[in-house]
């Protein structure tokens, strides 16, 4: 409780006193010197003598590494102050440098990102974002020329949207020029399939700026104690990450990892959220009875309670995913073709589906505290601020679930049958009993419906109605795979309390995981069909087109001037 309180008063600082820019010293001189709160620096120090990223790479507990990590984060994530957004990149990159990195990278860069000695840690950011589109990263401008002076590429550009721009290292993508002595000046590939990887440090030896002019800081709707700038970047010089034109390739392992931080901290958030209404509704008296006797609001906080172990089972289940593939041997099968193919299908879910609802709950905590709630001294309005980052930062929620369909579709839908046979033998043991028959019949249920709808319109003709319905399919396949998983705990627990029969904690959770395991899984079916089904039709579409813009196109093709006394006011 000491260090949770701790945690309180320096997110309480930081929030207070948020990071500013100082352009020009005294003498009129840029400088472009960013200027944070001690509480800032000090939440880096703890990072690192707690071994935040470093617990991932020791890997004393081997492939359970990861969850030793995960579950110290959840714990920190409350008073870390978003000081977990930094770790993420760091944890990240540190990643990218083993698989893909120089021998040089390793030893001067990825010993300081998975370092507990707060001297030596440092943080990595990750500058993807530029002014012509953010997820949309093929239209990328930022370009690198390689210098035989320096012996290193030089990166020119612009990006928009710099997350924890105090970092000492980034990685960034840039369009690589041809270094080819053959090839004509300028020449470069277009699209994603121009783009590199590069790592460069953000400033130098002596302290100053590597090519690096900040412009201003983001005026954000939330985390705004995170600093984050608009950077134009002239000849910052900067390494290859792993071979050219496969920049796009060789970030996606920072992006699993920054995914799954995703899903912890909503998972985190909406921990925090249940636990302060639970409470609250225990000593909160209205009409007279308490909150917690009164069937309305323990319903709304049961729903809470529900999606938050969901959350949990869910992210921990990619957590020990990513764990096997970075400790066992990569060419064994099971996660060759299980555990790689399937993580990659899933954190893109996990990352939509997490951050959407750790939203939508933060709303519902808000009104579970009345008034109260809507106060900014309670912390809850700006914990739905920060929460809300999630939905946005590393591709919306349509972006996302359009990269999850494009998955499904170029491996022809294997995916999707990998997705379906893990689930399938997620519940392979509770097919046998009869209190889990309803529960196991609706996941079945479930994933024919989603598998006959992918099949059914992964077609190019009907291909515009499986994507109006990837939102929908998105967050079925979550609720079902988050299902199977809350059976299968309950069938853990119901174990442990049989084993432990005078232990009535034991016997207590096996009767509560089994109420949530029931719970989750009654009526998916019917969930599921109106998320994939009923909003993927040729009714529906042309029906949407019509209702957003028919009346605007029938008033443009009709030609109907404009009266005078309103023209003149346009």
């Amino acid at each position: 409780m000491g260090q949770h309180r701790k945690g309180a008063v320096l997110t309480a600082r930081m929030e207070e006193d948020q990071p500013r820019l100082r352009q020009y010293d005294s003498w009129c001189r840029r400088v472009d010197e960013l200027l944070v709160t001690e509480a800032w620096t000090k939440q880096k120090e703890i990072a690192a003598r707690e071994g935040v990223v470093a617990i991932a790479y020791e890997r004393k507990y081997g492939q359970y590494s990861r969850i030793y990590q995960m579950a110290k984060l959840m714990l920190w994530t409350s008073g870390a102050g978003l000081y977990s957004c930094p770790i993420a990149m760091t944890d990240g990159c540190a990643r990218v440098i083993e698989v893909n990195g120089t021998q040089e990278m390793k030893n001067q860069v990825f010993s300081r990102l998975t370092s507990r000695d707060p001297r030596a840690f440092i943080t990595s950011g990750q500058w993807m974002t530029e002014r012509p589109g953010g997820s949309d990263v093929g239209r990328t401008e930022t370009q690198a020329v390689w210098s035989e002076d320096l012996q290193a590429w030089s990166i020119s550009g612009f990006k928009w949207f710099s997350s924890a721009t105090d970092a000492d290292v980034t990685m960034l993508l840039a369009r690589t020029h041809d270094p080819d002595p053959k090839a004509a000046p300028g020449s470069m590939r277009g699209g994603s399939k121009g783009l590199s990887l590069y790592l460069a440090r953000v400033r130098d030896e002596q302290g100053k700026l590597n090519g690096v002019r900040i412009h201003r800081l983001k005026d954000k709707v939330g985390t705004k104690a995170l600093p984050t700038a608009e950077l134009q970047l002239d000849g910052m010089i900067g390494q290859l990450v792993g071979d050219k034109y496969r920049g796009v390739k060789n970030i996606s392992a920072l992006l699993n990892i920054t995914r799954v931080y995703c899903g912890m901290g909503c998972t985190a958030a909406m921990q925090r959220f249940v636990l302060a209404v639970k409470e609250y509704a225990r000593r909160r008296e209205v009409f007279g009875a308490l909150l917690k006797d009164q069937p309305l609001h323990l319903a709304t906080v049961a729903n809470m309670e529900l999606q938050y172990r969901a959350t949990s089972q869910f992210t921990f289940f990619c957590v020990a995913m990513l764990g096997r593939i970075e400790t066992l041997d990569n060419d064994l099968p099971e996660v060759k073709e299980r555990d790689i193919p399937l993580l990659r299908f899933l954190t893109p879910i996990l990352k939509v589906w997490s951050a959407k609802n750790a939203f939508a709950m933060s709303q519902e905590a808000m009104e579970c505290f009345g008034g109260q709630g809507y106060m900014e001294e309670t912390g809850i309005g700006r914990a739905m601020r920060d929460i809300l980052v999630n939905t946005i930062w590393e591709g919306t929620s349509n972006v996302l679930s359009l990269d999850v369909l494009r998955v499904m579709a170029e491996t022809g839908g294997d995916a999707l049958e990998l997705y379906c046979e893990t689930v399938r033998g997620i519940i392979a043991q509770l097919e046998a009993q009869p209190h889990w028959t309803k529960s196991v019949k609706s996941i079945h249920e479930s994933l024919e419906m989603i598998s006959k709808h992918f099949n059914t319109y992964a077609t190019i003709e009907t291909r515009k109605l499986l994507e109006a319905s990837a939102r929908g399919l998105t967050f079925a396949m979550a609720d079902v795979i988050s299902g199977a998983l809350l059976c299968e705990h309950s069938a853990w627990s119901e174990a442990k309390a049989k084993a432990r029969p005078s232990d009535a904690i034991a016997v207590a959770e096996a009767t509560v995981d089994r109420v949530v395991a029931q719970r989750w899984c009654e009526g998916m079916e019917r969930k599921i069909a109106y998320q994939i089904e009923a909003l993927g039709n040729e009714a529906r579409y042309e029906e949407d087109k019509l209702m957003l813009f028919g009346l605007t196109d029938a008033r443009t093709s009709s030609k109907v001037p404009v009266p005078p006394e309103i023209a003149s006011r346009l």
